[in-house]
């Protein structure tokens, strides 16, 4: 989630006063002062990119342990031993480094399994307000005597499961934006988090076992509205898909 979406949610929608935002976030006032009247614009920070000692052995780590891991836990080489045998091989850095590595590699590991094998799940249980889901289909309609392809729209309320349906003709932001207007107008208010399918007008790109990237214009739509986001949803997007088969 982008910062500035994070501080105008804490100000806009909780209500906490700058001081309460400057101590949950590690910023100065001045700073959030100028991040909250920066308009739509997602400030940027360069990361400078810093070499690790462990790097010209990350992939011979990575092989003992994904050795280690198929072995019985008692038949296991310990992190000490492992870098023991990494400085043999050269390795000046520290045990810790190694200790690091070692549990971000099975943090990934222990991802990967979730969503190659049960799946990601999210509750079936929300609080009023807290979530919607949209995603589209497609439908076709005469019109003007010409079978036409239509995009539908579907945007449903997670608590409620009250819902609203609207066809275009394409699938654009402007298409996007429009349908969430008049979702947001008809149900009478803005959720705090949307659940999305992974369109290719709101997302960019989803990995296995980290955040989702929006495209650029809907990500500055999201930071206006104070939205958080959720993509790729299988079991959720297939009860909204059952709206299209009742209409």
């Amino acid at each position: 989630m982008g910062l500035l979406n994070i501080i105008r949610r804490m100000a806009l929608r909780e209500k906490l006063p700058l001081r309460e935002i400057a101590r949950r976030t590690g910023m100065s006032r001045n700073t959030i002062k100028k991040y909250l009247n920066a308009g739509t614009i997602e400030p940027q920070f360069m990361t400078p990119k810093r070499q690790s000692k462990l790097d010209p052995f990350a992939e011979k780590l990575s092989g003992w342990l994904k050795t280690e891991a198929a072995k019985a836990r008692k038949q296991r080489r310990t992190l000490k031993q492992l870098h023991a045998d990494l400085v043999v091989l050269g390795f000046t850095g520290s045990y810790g480094r190694v200790a690091a590595f070692a549990r971000n590699w099975r943090d990934a590991r222990h991802r990967e399994q979730q969503t190659t094998g049960r799946g990601t799940f999210v509750p079936l249980v929300f609080r009023p307000g807290e979530t919607f889901q949209f995603d589209w289909s497609e439908d076709f309609a005469v019109l003007g005597d010409e079978r036409t392809k239509l995009q539908v729209a579907h945007i449903k309320l997670s608590h409620s499961r009250a819902f609203l349906v609207g066809a275009y003709l394409l699938q654009t932001h402007e298409m996007l934006f429009d349908a969430h207007w008049h979702g947001f107008r008809v149900f009478g208010g803005i959720p705090e988090r949307g659940i999305y399918d992974n369109m290719r007008t709101a997302v960019d790109r989803v990995v296995a076992g980290r955040s989702d990237r929006s495209t650029c214009a809907f990500s500055q739509w999201r930071t206006t509205m104070c939205l958080s986001q959720r993509s790729a949803i299988r079991p959720q997007a297939g009860r909204r898909d059952s709206v299209g088969g009742y209409t």
